[in-house]
């Protein structure tokens, strides 16, 4: 029988209430907390802490205060940027493309709980993974959901809920998101 992180990095449904997964999550909560409490001299590009739990280009900047929940499934590319406040649900793979940037406030959530009630209280749910291309401007408070792909030189609004991919170059913003231009 699989654990509950296989079925996790299966995209299968599992339960988020699990020893593994605690000690899991413990590990990231103390990673992001030397990240969030170290000066900002100290902590350079991306606190050493941080890189122990996740995949990132040298040059990619993380903004104090961040969270993630895992940190194991993230991968971010050369020049990436994450402003204050972000958040990342990493429950499944969540990708950032080369200089990519991510306003104060982004929140990305792969988590989708069950939506029969009695399964979720105990603890179901499933991971959908997200991808954000390069070149990627995602403005403050935006939040995407599982199972998105932002292309390659798109355009997400501040405060956009983004619920469906966004094609390459495209521009969206509101919630639910909708596209208002195409970049050619």
């Amino acid at each position: 029988m699989a654990s509950e992180r296989e079925k996790m990095a299966a995209g299968e449904w599992y339960c988020c209430l699990d020893p593994e997964l605690d000690a899991l999550r413990e590990k990231a909560r103390r990673a992001v907390h030397a990240h969030n409490t170290m000066s900002p001299a100290e902590r350079g590009a991306m606190a050493p802490a941080l890189r122990v739990l996740f995949g990132a280009a040298p040059d990619a900047f993380l903004e104090a205060p961040f969270h993630c929940a895992y940190g194991f499934n993230v991968v971010l590319g050369q020049g990436v940027y994450l402003n204050a406040g972000c958040t990342i649900l990493d429950t499944a793979p969540v990708t950032i493309g080369a200089r990519s940037m991510l306003g104060p406030g982004v929140q990305l959530y792969c988590a989708d709980h069950h939506r029969d009630p009695a399964l979720r209280a105990k603890g179901l749910e499933i991971g959908r993974p997200i991808s954000i291309g390069d070149d990627v401007w995602i403005g403050g408070g935006a939040i995407i959901l599982g199972g998105i792909t932002v292309g390659d030189g798109a355009i997400v609004g501040a405060g956009s809920v983004v619920t469906r991919d966004v094609p390459p170059g495209a521009t969206v913003v509101g919630n639910p998101a909708r596209s208002i231009t195409r970049r050619d």
